[in-house]
């Protein structure tokens, strides 16, 4: 299921041309038709849902609740980031604990080189080292259907109030992903991304 907002028609029109986006195919301009060569089809089942254009985080959600109807827990993520998250074993890990919510905790990468010093002598330079800070919330979580109820409507920030009250009532626990994660939120960060996809070696591509 995808919250559609600003430019929702694009996300569309791409799952509506996927063949023609995916395939080799034939013109025959005399009978109008078209002819598939290989095609490239994926096991996958798309929901697309208008969400509104200024709905916050868990309104969002909320206005997919209708779409997981019967399920016990379901997995929700931002759009904005990337991650070799092993998904099972943080499902595994949520239904292990019996609480309402799991984030993922990761540690944000730096953005600059470090320098090695003793003193006021350069030793060395470290290049990018992991972000030596405290964990941050990865943007992808397993969640129990119990959440659904906490958010009121379109104004709900998801993480300023569902959040943290499910942390304050001991219901939410952290998946620890030491992995790849990376965020979208500068043009250096799409760069960056764009940069590993072109190599065929983008450590999110697990499938």
């Amino acid at each position: 299921v995808i919250c559609c907002g600003f430019k929702g028609y694009v996300i569309k029109e791409y799952f509506a041309n996927y063949a023609l986006h995916m395939s080799d195919m034939t013109f025959d301009m005399a009978d109008n038709t078209v002819h598939f060569h290989k095609q490239n089809a994926e096991d996958w089942r798309v929901t697309l849902v208008d969400t509104g254009e200024a709905t916050l985080t868990g309104g969002r959600l909320k206005r997919v609740a209708a779409y997981l109807e019967g399920e016990r827990d379901f997995l929700f993520t931002y759009g904005d980031g990337v991650a070799d998250l092993d998904i099972s074993a943080t499902v595994e890990f949520h239904r292990s604990h019996g609480k309402l919510a799991t984030v993922t905790a990761v540690r944000p990468p730096a953005r600059f080189g470090a320098l090695q010093l003793d003193g006021d002598r350069v030793q060395g330079f470290i290049e990018k080292p992991e972000g030596e800070g405290g964990f941050i919330n990865g943007g992808f979580f397993v969640l129990s259907a119990g959440v659904l109820d906490r958010i009121e409507g379109d104004q709900t920030s998801f993480e300023s109030t569902p959040l943290i009250e499910l942390a304050g009532e001991g219901e939410l626990r952290a998946y620890f992903h030491r992995g790849f994660w990376q965020p979208m939120d500068t043009l250096r960060d799409k760069n960056t991304l764009e940069a590993l996809w072109e190599t065929g070696k983008a450590p999110w591509k697990c499938w």
